[in-house]
């Protein structure tokens, strides 16, 4: 039984990771771009010395966004906060499917031809924001920095507008906190960049994003820095992957203390046979043949553990799958992520029998060797 719950946690524990894992991905990889192209001399550069004509025929590529990143301060009534101003077009609302992550409101940048914003949830938290349903929209104050301001001058060093925000959305904290999403042209004239950008957004087919990076670098490689989302998020995803390691290596040394059941119940089972070993040694057994009589009565102990794991794993997983039974936290009721994968399954198996017929390969050849000694 020791065997086959600890069993059943690595089949659990792993399905529960990767269910995490995904869900983690799904909620950076739908907003962030796949991969990012920013320039290395500076914060800007001119949008026209890139031909994205060309940039949109890259194999796998399916489309590609301009893009103005600013900090920026909003007001709301007495509230103040800083923000990352984010313009883009309408290929980038489509691409990161903004209009399944709206938390109120609507997915719109433009509305009967005046420019309009989304912002991330818990921002609009912070000024005590809300979207009016009689209305449609908030109306927020924008502060956004001039480029050639200077304070000598004594005048403001921020251009100040009113911004209608018709919707909120969730992606993950990280954007929830900063970002406020405008129509790119809206950014170009509030900064008076004219037609100069801070980045190129492409999204691509995910089986192809190394192949479009490298594309990208073999073109631009010298003068802009190139970075796909796995990297941009790299410790999110390299902490994920670390904790499931350390998870995985923690229940295996659970197991193979598990295993020390083992090792005890062959070792009774030696000394309660001890005559039965003897009489069957003067009939002319050998060491091999009483080795082999206990050995497969440990790896049957064993591997009944195993399968009966297996089964309560995997049926635990289905069940959660399918049902729903356990519920994230915070979450309006929905299902914690399981991802039951046969790859997985594989590896336990592999891993906790060899765990088990070393277990009761190296005890028995000892006890075999001693009680025969002693016979």
């Amino acid at each position: 039984m020791g065997i086959a719950v600890i069993t059943a946690a690595l089949v659990i524990i792993l399905s529960a990771f990767n269910g995490i894992e995904q869900m983690v991905s799904k909620l950076y990889s739908d907003y962030d771009p796949t991969v990012t192209m920013r320039s290395l001399e500076g914060k800007t550069f001119d949008s026209t010395t890139v031909n994205l004509s060309d940039l949109r025929k890259i194999p796998g590529v399916i489309s590609l966004s301009k893009a103005i990143e600013e900090t920026v301060i909003i007001k709301h009534g007495k509230k103040w906060v800083n923000a990352r101003m984010v313009g883009v077009d309408y290929s980038f609302v489509e691409a990161c499917n903004l209009d399944k992550h709206m938390v109120d409101g609507y997915p719109y940048l433009e509305e009967n031809g005046e420019p309009t914003a989304v912002i991330g949830a818990s921002l609009l938290d912070k000024i005590d924001g809300y979207i009016s349903e009689l209305d449609g929209y908030e109306e927020l104050t924008l502060y956004t920095p001039l480029r050639d301001a200077s304070m000598a001058r004594l005048k403001s060093p921020f251009k100040v507008s009113p911004l209608k925000v018709v919707g909120r959305m969730n992606y993950n904290k990280d954007v929830n906190a900063s970002d406020l999403l405008v129509p790119i042209n809206y950014a170009e004239i509030q900064l008076n960049y004219g037609t100069d950008i801070t980045a190129i957004y492409f999204h691509a087919n995910k089986e192809q994003v190394e192949s479009v990076k490298e594309v990208l670098i073999a073109r631009f490689g010298k003068n802009f820095k190139i970075k796909t989302a796995a990297e941009k998020n790299e410790l999110i995803f390299k902490t994920s992957e670390s904790e499931k390691k350390i998870v995985v290596l923690i229940l295996l040394f659970i197991f193979v203390l598990a295993a020390f059941n083992l090792v005890a119940s062959l070792n009774m089972l030696f000394i309660e046979k001890k005559d039965n070993i003897e009489t069957m040694e003067r009939f002319g057994a050998t060491k091999q043949f009483i080795f082999q009589i206990f050995f497969f009565e440990g790896i049957l102990i064993a591997f009944k553990g195993i399968v009966i794991g297996l089964i309560l794993g995997v049926g635990v997983c289905l069940l959660q799958v399918q049902y729903g039974l356990l519920q994230m936290p915070n979450s309006d009721g929905e299902a914690f992520p399981i991802i039951l994968q046969v790859k997985d399954v594989l590896f336990i198996f592999g891993t906790v029998a060899i765990l088990s017929i070393l277990s009761a390969y190296f005890p028995v050849r000892y006890l075999v060797r001693r009680t025969i000694d002693e016979i």
